[in-house]
This record gives structure tokens, C-alpha cells and sequence, in this order.
């Protein structure tokens, strides 16, 4: 699928995935940043998606995809390196239909040269394409405060029987707990 025009979102706005092309089941959702180098401990960043219901909340704690769980029992979200820093991979045909939303989540590893944040976070966006890669929307997420330790990029969701994306850019200073958390997910 040729895409002329990529859509750029800000925070809040939405655009739908598969209106151009109403056979889009692949997608591609990719994740970049620089973080500022520095002589202090540097943020590890780690993406990662949340399958939820209708209420908001995960299905189950294997609907948390990230590098150690790398995808969804049905295969429907996978985690992949390669592209971008990460990418999660999504077949939108194999979604199950008790999904409502895949969240799209940033957080800082808590493991890895602590305590970090997301102040030394620059340029980060997060992507939607075809598995062609043809960009179909971007959002250019704008710098965190320095307590935020975990972030909502985005999300794709249901809407009147097709799929659509919506840019986020919420942070939480809770980190990965924190989102755990507030979508159900046990870590």
C-alpha cells in the first residue's frame, strides 16, 4: 500500500488506521529517541503494549508485551528488534475480539543503571506503518517533566468496526508499577 502522507498527530488527536485501505490487518508500530548523553546514570527505555478490554483494563498478564515476554499467546502483539530502537509487531486479523485497546507504553527499566527518567529524552515519537513500512501516522511526543518515569505513547483502538490511533503522551513518575497498576496487569 503507497501512502502519499504520513498523518502527524499532536497530543489528543486521532486519525483511523485502515480507512485509506480497509484491508489492513499488519502494522507495524515503532518506537525512537535519543537520550542525552551524559556522566550521570543514562535511561534505559524499554517499549512495550497492554491488550485491554472494554473496561480499560489487560485481559490477563500475558496481554503485557515487552522483551521478556515477547508475544500474546494467540500472536496477535509481538515485541521485535530491528527498524526503530523496537518495534511492536500487530495483526490486527488476530486480535481477539474482547480487545478494545492496545496501549502503547514507554517505561524507564528500573534494572538497568538506576534511578533514570525520561529528562535526558529527546525526540521521541512513535510510529504506525504497514509491513511494507510505509508510515501511515507519527506522533512526535514533546520532552517529559524529569520525574516521569513511564509514559503512554499511544493507542490503537475499536472504533465502530475499524481500528483507529490515538496520540497519548501520558506520563506517570510510578514507572512500570504505576501502569501495572492502573491497567491491571500483575508483574
Amino acid at each position: 500500500m503507497a501512502m502519499n502522507s504520513v498523518v502527524r498527530l499532536e497530543s489528543g488527536g486521532n486519525t483511523a488506521l485502515n480507512a485509506a485501505n480497509p484491508l489492513l490487518t499488519d502494522l507495524v508500530v515503532g518506537f525512537g529517541w535519543e537520550v542525552i548523553k551524559s556522566n550521570s546514570p543514562q535511561s534505559e527505555l524499554v517499549p512495550s503494549a497492554i491488550l485491554c478490554d472494554h473496561a480499560g483494563q489487560a485481559l490477563s498478564s500475558s496481554s503485557l508485551v515487552f522483551f521478556n515476554q515477547l508475544s500474546t499467546p494467540d500472536g496477535s502483539v509481538q515485541y521485535v528488534t530491528g527498524g526503530d530502537i523496537d518495534q511492536i509487531e500487530v495483526d490486527l486479523a488476530l486480535v481477539p475480539a474482547e480487545v478494545d485497546k492496545i496501549v502503547f507504553v514507554v517505561y524507564v527499566d528500573p534494572d538497568i543503571r538506576k534511578p533514570g527518567n525520561f529528562a535526558s529524552v529527546r525526540n521521541a515519537y512513535i510510529r504506525v506503518a504497514d509491513r511494507e513500512n510505509n508510515d501511515i501516522v507519527r506522533y512526535d511526543l514533546h520532552q517529559a517533566e524529569s520525574s516521569v518515569t513511564a509514559m503512554i505513547f499511544g493507542e490503537i483502538y475499536r472504533y465502530k468496526g475499524s481500528w483507529k490511533f490515538r496520540a497519548v503522551g501520558q506520563g506517570y513518575t510510578t514507572g512500570l508499577v504505576g501502569v501495572a497498576d492502573a491497567f491491571g496487569v500483575n508483574l
